[in-house]
């Protein structure tokens, strides 16, 4: 058995051909708006078990931002790929806002971070109470210095009664935003909590809902974030919007074809498998800048199986592949998570990821990928 080769669950042995070596870019692409969404690197030593407060190790949690920031990839923060309503209590929300933020400035990246409500206990909640939640978190927001995302709010898809009372809450927030923000809608494939987001589980109505409140507040309105995994539905909301309002797309099983986009235009990206894949994410976005679109396709074209299996249902546990990914690449030294969330996914499952993951270039050390899985995969019952 050589360095390079693992045995996976089922007996099956895999052999690691490593990293494909992607260059860094002189610089950001122009052509498209790229945002990874970030996860949040656990304090090993610390007690991260369900229900107790995140430990969050910073220096590194930090380091894997500038890795995205070399990349030339504008960084995401606090979003849903952080383990926001899923193991990341809203004081470590708000301490990793500011650092990173600062971060940000250190070194000139592009960073955006999630304005949510999830300081609020569980339960019930009136609108009022809704709407001062997120007004203390956009507070928050602002003072970092980072560009606020209205993230949705499983206390709001509680408490509306309809379009209207979105609207109204919405309204009330970008009217004291002060500057452009990044709206949200995303899907209850990734939350269940929030079917019917925007007043309707009717998305056609909800799109209409999402259509009126951007044309009302579009000067503060930088663009809207949508991960439904619907790509026409998206091209479809994407041809309504206002002139200079940005989709940014949130789909990770359709991004190549959303961001390369057609005719009449193109989506963005504020995508959470662009952590896992920035390397070739920044190297296909170069492609795109200089016309050179067989490239684009060719580097992509290997990421989409690994984004399908990553984001598989339930979709909500994909952190835990990006997290075991981010170990397999050498960016943190252990596969451990805020809330205990490692055990999202099953070895199984992560064994497919790590041959997906090769297969797209995508662990630069092959020795030490296999080195980690081996480990895995025995404390998992499998002999090496």
């Amino acid at each position: 058995m050589s360095a390079v080769d693992v045995v996976l669950p089922g007996g099956r042995r895999h052999r690691l051909a490593g990293g494909r070596g992607f260059a860094r870019p002189a610089a950001p692409a122009t052509g498209r708006i790229a945002y990874a969404a970030a996860h949040v690197v656990a304090d090993p030593g610390a007690e991260n078990v369900p229900g107790a407060p995140a430990a969050v190790d910073w220096d590194t949690t930090l380091a894997f931002r500038r890795h995205l920031w070399s990349y030339g990839l504008g960084v995401a923060e606090a979003m849903d790929t952080a383990q926001r309503g899923m193991g990341l209590d809203y004081p470590a929300t708000r301490e990793l806002i500011r650092r990173s933020a600062a971060e940000a400035r250190a070194v000139g990246g592009r960073i955006v971070a999630g304005v949510g409500t999830d300081q609020l206990p569980a339960g019930p909640a009136t609108l009022a109470a809704v709407t001062a939640a997120y007004r203390e978190q956009l507070d928050d927001v602002r003072a970092a210095g980072a560009r606020p995302v209205l993230m949705c709010s499983r206390h709001l898809a509680a408490a509306a009664r309809g379009p209207e009372d979105y609207l109204r809450v919405y309204d009330e927030l970008l009217s004291a935003a002060g500057e452009p923000v990044v709206l949200h809608w995303l899907g209850p494939m990734f939350d269940p909590a929030l079917t019917g987001y925007w007043g309707s589980p009717d998305l056609d109505l909800a799109a209409d809902t999402v259509i009126e409140l951007i044309k009302a507040h579009q000067s503060t309105v930088d663009g809207i974030k949508v991960s439904l995994l619907d790509a026409g539905r998206e091209v479809a909301l994407r041809r309504r919007l206002p002139a200079g309002v940005r989709l940014y797309t949130g789909d990770d099983f359709h991004y190549p074809e959303l961001i390369r986009g057609d005719e009449v235009g193109h989506s963005d990206a504020l995508l959470g498998v662009f952590a896992a894949i920035a390397p070739a994410a920044a190297a296909a976005l170069a492609a795109l800048d200089r016309g050179d679109l067989a490239a684009y396709d060719e580097i992509f074209a290997p990421t989409v199986p690994l984004a399908r299996h990553l984001f598989a249902a339930p979709t909500w546990h994909y952190k835990t592949g990006i997290v075991f990914l981010a170990w397999l690449a050498g960016h943190q030294d252990h596969f451990t998570m805020v809330g205990g969330a490692q055990s999202g996914r099953s070895p199984a499952h992560l064994a497919t990821l790590l041959t997906l993951a090769d297969a797209a270039g995508l662990l630069p050390d092959a020795d030490l990928a296999a080195a980690r899985a081996r480990a895995f995969f025995t404390v998992a019952g499998v002999a090496q």
